[in-house]
């Protein structure tokens, strides 16, 4: 009986020692699946900016949010419109992630895209989504600081040229980070495109390795 208590004791240890070395492990949040994670996550340089109501964008507009911050312009013919649909379609499921989510357009055209056209159009896809500007010497730093790029394409024509930009969007997390950028999908005849169930779901689990950390 004593041999019998003193195996069912070292066979107890021994799963109490496998299950806290374990512990830590299935506490850990998964990793994201398709976004690109950076951590240590880089920092965001400081710029000035200005929201499309006038008043002053800067990087404090950043933090206590995560914000998903895209680039491009009004008269985008197909990856602006279809981007900011798809974030208008996602964005109840990403304040749900995160009440402090925000939504930030960046557009990359101030010559067309003044204040007002820049008001409307983002308003028309959602109120709360942010749509700021500035002049071009402010808009490269900070688009390149931000991993992304743009050239605007035979600006000889003050009124139909195009603008080519990067089609991602970017994570910045709460202390004005870049945290991740999620990158869009290609398909032959199709613009490119940012899939919102993939980024809705890494979202959630870079959140929680934000507050795991």
């Amino acid at each position: 009986m004593t041999k019998w208590r003193s195996t069912l004791v070292v066979v107890a240890l021994s799963l109490v020692m496998a299950g806290a070395l374990l512990y830590p492990t299935l506490r850990q949040p998964s990793m994201p699946e398709s976004a690109t994670y950076f951590s240590p996550a880089r920092m965001v340089n400081a710029f000035n900016l200005v929201r499309s109501d006038g008043t002053p964008f800067t990087r404090e507009a950043l933090l206590g949010h995560w914000s998903f911050v895209f680039i491009g312009y009004t008269f985008c013919p197909d990856i602006c419109p279809t981007t900011l649909s798809d974030l208008r379609g996602i964005y109840p499921e990403l304040k749900q992630v995160d009440d402090s989510s925000q939504v930030i357009f960046v557009s990359v055209d101030p010559q067309r895209d003044d204040l007002p056209r820049l008001t409307g159009y983002t308003q028309f896809f959602n109120p709360e989504f942010v749509a700021v500007s500035g002049t071009q010497s402010q808009l490269f730093p900070f688009v390149r600081n931000l991993g992304m790029v743009y050239s605007i394409v035979d600006e000889q024509d003050a009124k139909n040229y195009l603008v080519d930009h990067s089609a991602s969007i970017v994570l910045i997390n709460p202390k004005g980070e870049i945290q991740a950028v999620f990158r869009p999908d290609m398909a032959p005849g199709q613009p490119p495109r940012v899939s919102m169930a993939k980024m809705a779901s890494d979202f959630a689990r870079i959140r929680s390795l934000a507050l795991a950390s």
